[in-house]
């Protein structure tokens, strides 16, 4: 391993230390629910789930677990409780799910990543990995990339070829 390898390595380990550098732009997510999987996006127009849930409140105990599992990356207030809602159930049933990180499954994101000199734009599409640094372009794959697949972990789809 080469002293650039090590050194991207590291900053990534200092990144994912520091999930409030990134901001999720745009997502989307396979949430695996109890009874069935859902859809989950979030854009500048805001959230969205397939589940029925959702459709009469207009928030569900999936967002409410992802807004819990990645606040710092959000940078927006958490949804309002809906009246109508079973508020304690879909609390219990987020938190629940906010420690199993194995019902979630990205399946593309874009996020925008404060780095120590400049803000990179960073992507999971459906191709794999993009990244506007200048070592990602270099060697497709990068501290950003790195950092990503730390805080990530598992929720992250097997890429061909990743990094």
């Amino acid at each position: 391993m080469d002293y650039g390898t090590i050194s991207k390595i590291e900053k990534a380990r200092r990144y994912a230390e520091e999930p409030e550098r990134i901001t999720f732009n745009h997502l989307t997510i396979e949430f695996k629910g109890d009874n069935s999987s859902y859809n989950i996006s979030l854009d500048e127009n805001g959230w969205h789930c397939t589940c029925p849930g959702f459709h009469s409140h207009h928030i569900c105990p999936h967002i409410m677990s992802l807004e819990r599992l990645f606040s710092k990356m959000l940078k927006r207030d958490p949804l309002p409780y809906a009246h109508g809602q079973n508020v304690v159930s879909d609390v219990e049933k987020a938190a629940r799910y906010a420690h199993e990180t194995d019902r979630i499954r990205f399946i593309t994101f874009d996020v925008v990543f404060k780095g120590n000199n400049s803000d990179h734009h960073t992507v999971l599409g459906h191709d794999g990995w993009d990244c506007d640094c200048s070592d990602f372009k270099r060697s497709a794959y990068c501290s950003h990339t790195i950092a990503l697949e730390r805080i990530l972990k598992n929720m992250l789809p097997q890429l061909a070829g990743g990094s």
